[in-house]
């Protein structure tokens, strides 16, 4: 598992800026932040690819290089996902994308929650390296969903699941039901509360990003 905060970078900045409640209400700021931290794991996800020793002909001579050798597959669970899953997209820009319609049903009692899928659109996964672009990992139950619809179908050669903040569950939860996955995360919070937000997170990035949902 590869946590972004483990070590100091300008990524810092970019996180707290989400998670301040004054910045927060500029939306084109909370979005490109999003898409920030996005591109900047996109980078370290690629140092986990396979690549090819080739030459290049440049107009003076041969530059030697390495490239990879697949382009992976840009999952993105909307809607809170489009501006992180553009992050990737504007370093993998080669890459084919699928999208998942991914949401919380309407709460139980005991504030439980199912996860509803209404939309999925994906190109053939197999053999192919797979991301999966969710920014806010709190139960983990929406990218175990997601996940399981992807498969159904298809075989992926690696999964990568992507989140800008998880909690400490949700990062649980998905190593024991999916322990071949490679988790790329910003920064890890120690809790949920009663209603399964994280804490102290940064509020609801789908409503943040775009308005209030009715």
């Amino acid at each position: 598992m590869f946590v972004l905060t483990n070590q100091n970078s300008i990524a810092n900045q970019f996180l707290a800026e989400l998670r301040d409640k004054e910045i927060q209400k500029d939306r084109a700021r909370f979005r490109r932040n999003l898409e920030r931290i996005g591109e900047i794991l996109a980078y370290e996800i690629s140092k986990s690819l396979s690549y090819t020793s080739t030459n290049i002909q440049t107009p003076l001579g041969l530059a030697p290089t390495h490239l990879p050798n697949q382009d992976p597959v840009l999952v993105c669970i909307m809607r809170a996902g489009l501006p992180f899953y553009q992050g990737f997209l504007n370093i993998f820009d080669k890459s084919e994308s699928a999208f998942i319609g991914a949401f919380r049903g309407k709460p139980h009692a005991d504030h439980q929650f199912d996860i509803e899928m209404h939309y999925a659109a994906m190109p053939d996964l197999t053999d192919k390296p797979l991301i999966i672009i969710d920014p806010m990992l709190a139960t983990g139950k929406s990218v175990v969903s997601s996940l399981n619809t992807l498969l159904k179908n298809h075989k992926p050669a690696t999964i990568h699941i992507a989140s800008v903040i998880g909690s400490r569950e949700g990062v649980n939860y998905l190593q024991s039901q999916i322990p071949n996955a490679h988790l790329w995360i910003g920064a890890i919070d120690a809790e949920l509360n009663y209603k399964y937000y994280i804490i102290p997170g940064l509020g609801d990035a789908g409503d943040l990003a775009f308005g209030e949902k009715i």
